[in-house]
């Protein structure tokens, strides 16, 4: 396979639009085609973790991200009535792992990641088919709904319910319910002072976060039956749900609107794909290995996949094997931590409060060592378009 022919990206989200920057650095001619009519992502917040912020040096937007981090000082894992069950910090983390914890809002890593590309190469409102994924002999094909295209590449980045995927990969069971649902708001907050927190209840958690531009992010999951709703409005189910939890979430949820607050059922691929490619189509991100996100790591995943295959992009086998064990170890961590972190049985709650309480203060934060192998992760070249941070000099 040519490293430099023509690759079309079906989808405009962070996996997709992280590897049509790095392919375009490699000399690809490239077209994303989103289904959406911009590039606004349907969202609020993301964490990257230093395995994605490497990743993203890659392409020369690391440090960029990195300047935006904003957690300062303490943070960690409460209970609902605010007693404190493990504590650390940012600079803990970025010891441990080699940089720091960045939180931030979704459209702005989009955006910073459209800017890397040349004029016209992202075309919006166009939902594209792969009407053919190519083999050795021949190039792949994709249409809209005005047009075609004949790829030497394909990248499907096209999420939870990937029509590619389904196509490649027709046996396949596709996405299982993870028996919650999820909350996420992005808003101001002023006067506001809060340390960085997740905290667990029964069935329930809620995690309060500041960004760098001032404003919080906040996010909620609870188990409940798929596709229910509120009867009235979402912000109101929060407030029945969380309105008598510590501060600052009853302060959160009162500067909130109804129409802030996003809900979307919780899905994952419980069953690994065979392989993250077939003919000249790759498989990047949601579209390859949805997972819960008990880790915040879905974005970050994703962010590796779209390095990792550039960097694979003449052997999408290579590709395959390079990722697929690693997905799906970290899907398979983040069901086991929804399974603790998510439980309702009070029994069970205890155990886990005071197991966690107890480790915490007998060696480095729980929180933190559960990233392990999972943050510490490098790509598999040095950066070729950013200066090598100081701790992969090391």
């Amino acid at each position: 396979m040519a490293q430099s022919g023509h690759a079309v990206v079906i989808g405009g989200g962070i996996g997709g639009l992280t590897a049509a920057v790095a392919l375009h650095q490699q000399g690809w001619r490239i077209t994303v085609l989103e289904r959406a009519r911009s590039l606004e992502p349907v969202g609020a917040g993301i964490s990257l973790a230093p395995n994605s912020l490497r990743a993203l040096d890659v392409i020369g937007l690391g440090d960029k991200i990195r300047g935006l981090a904003a957690w300062q000082g303490d943070g960690g894992l409460r209970t609902p009535g605010g007693r404190w069950l493990s504590r650390s910090s940012a600079e803990a983390a970025a010891r441990r792992f080699g940089g720091p914890l960045v939180l931030l809002h979704r459209a702005t890593l989009v955006d910073s990641l459209a800017a890397q590309l040349p004029p016209g190469a992202v075309r919006t409102a166009a939902a594209a088919t792969l009407t053919d994924p190519g083999d050795a002999g021949r190039p792949a094909r994709v249409s809209t709904s005005d047009d075609e295209w004949e790829a030497d590449l394909v990248v499907a980045a096209d999420g939870i319910r990937s029509a590619v995927r389904g196509a490649l990969f027709p046996g396949h069971p596709g996405p299982a319910y993870s028996g919650f649902t999820t909350w996420r708001v992005v808003l101001p907050v002023p006067g506001l002072r809060f340390a960085s927190h997740e905290t667990w209840g029964r069935g329930r958690i809620w995690g309060t976060h500041p960004l760098k531009d001032g404003r919080v992010y906040a996010y909620a999951a609870a188990m409940t039956p798929a596709g229910h709703r509120a009867p009235d409005d979402e912000k109101a189910e929060l407030l029945r749900l969380f309105g008598d939890w510590h501060a600052p979430i009853p302060a959160v949820l009162a500067a909130a609107r109804p129409e802030d607050v996003l809900r979307h059922d919780v899905h994952h691929l419980a069953e690994p794909l065979p392989a993250y490619h077939r003919g000249r189509v790759a498989l990047v991100g949601d579209a390859a290995h949805a997972m819960p996100p008990t880790l915040g790591q879905g974005g970050n995943q994703a962010i590796e996949d779209a390095i990792v295959l550039a960097h694979h992009c003449h052997d999408l086998a290579a590709y395959t094997a390079a990722r697929l064990p690693r997905t799906t170890a970290v899907t398979r961590r983040a069901v086991r931590v929804a399974r603790l972190n998510m439980t309702s049985s009070r029994a069970l709650m205890a155990v886990r409060d005071t197991a966690i309480a107890v480790l915490s203060k007998a060696g480095p934060a729980l929180l933190l060592r559960g990233f392990d192998g999972i943050a510490d992760w490098r790509p598999p070249q040095p950066p070729y378009a950013a200066v090598r941070t100081g701790a992969d000099q090391q």
